[in-house]
């Protein structure tokens, strides 16, 4: 596994699937044509499809390793799940474990898990199957998770949701109550998960702060380490054209107001900060640096120092 080093801690990735999802008028539906084909150069091939408009989407968790502690960003979309609204992330088997333990983390060596939200491709590992049911994945760590979305999601939220009325919302609710049925309930019925809300911290080095708006509790990770900084922002963006112009939102993006703030404020302290930026989706070199753009709202883009990841994992 590469890594970049932040002081005594070093952050890697291993990625569990990559591949097309979707067009990018859907996935970024205020992002115009002309955009894209202004910078077709660097965002094809790892961001986008200039022949079929495909998204390009990389399922990645980051790793962060330093003295006695393995902390993990996001754990992904899990193998053997039902999930009816994504068939392509439905029954996977991925290797991902296997991949993990390669990069030198077995399951045991986890520490802390963090879940910056609680979409399905962000939770699939925190458990795996074991005799039929689902055990946490990670026997010895602790599993972060924000109230907010919580408390969204757990089955009694889903209840005051709105009723569902057209086939694509009944399959969404029942994608909801089956992410929380198995990557959520397993870990806070072995006493592993730990709520939060506003901000976190985990040690000098870590903390969690919400950036709500893509979900009710999305959140992002912070690390500060002597001079160098990070920030992991889970979904506050899905592509780099999210940088350029932070005021385009995601299909996904449940509140696209609240998360167009929470993604101007973050990249507006990245840039302030020098924080390399780390985002779940992102192919290529996977982090940015960002430094104020040519306008009043738009920043630039500048990649970290991580080989870029090539082939097909989908």
């Amino acid at each position: 596994m590469e890594t970049i080093s932040f002081g005594d801690l070093e952050v890697g990735r291993v990625v569990e699937w990559r591949g097309s999802l979707r067009t990018v008028s859907e996935i970024l539906p205020d992002a115009p044509a002309e955009v894209w084909d202004a910078n077709r150069s660097w965002l094809s091939p790892d961001f986008w499809n200039p022949v079929t408009g495909a998204y390009q989407i990389f399922v990645q968790t980051w790793v962060i390793r330093g003295p006695g502690r393995t902390v993990l960003v996001d754990t992904g979309i899990g193998d053997d799940r039902d999930r009816p609204q994504v068939p392509q992330f439905a029954h996977l088997r991925t290797g991902f474990l296997d991949r993990l333990s390669a990069a030198g983390v077995r399951p045991e060596q986890v520490d802390i898990v963090i879940n910056t939200h609680l979409h399905h491709d962000h939770v699939g590992w925190n458990t795996r199957l074991d005799a039929g049911g689902w055990v946490p994945a990670f026997p010895n760590a602790t599993y972060l998770v924000p109230r907010a979305d919580y408390d969204h999601y757990r089955p009694g939220g889903t209840a005051r949701m709105l009723p569902a009325h057209t086939d694509d919302e009944r399959r969404r609710l029942d994608n909801l109550r089956l992410v929380f049925a198995d990557s959520i309930e397993p870990i806070e019925s072995a006493g592993q998960l730990v709520l939060w809300e506003g901000e976190h911290r985990i040690d000098d080095t870590l903390r969690l702060e919400s950036a709500p708006g893509h979900t009710p509790g999305s959140s992002v990770v912070w690390l500060e380490s002597r001079d160098a900084r990070a920030v992991f922002v889970g979904d506050l963006m899905h592509s780099p054209v999210q940088i350029l112009h932070p005021g385009y939102k995601s299909c996904f993006d449940l509140d696209a107001e609240t998360a167009r703030a929470s993604r101007r404020r973050v990249l507006a302290a990245a840039a302030r900060t020098g924080a390399t930026v780390f985002p779940a989706h992102f192919g290529g070199h996977g982090a940015v640096t960002v430094q104020p753009g040519p306008g009043p709202d738009a920043f630039a883009v500048s990649w970290a120092n991580l080989a870029p990841e090539a082939g097909d994992l989908g």
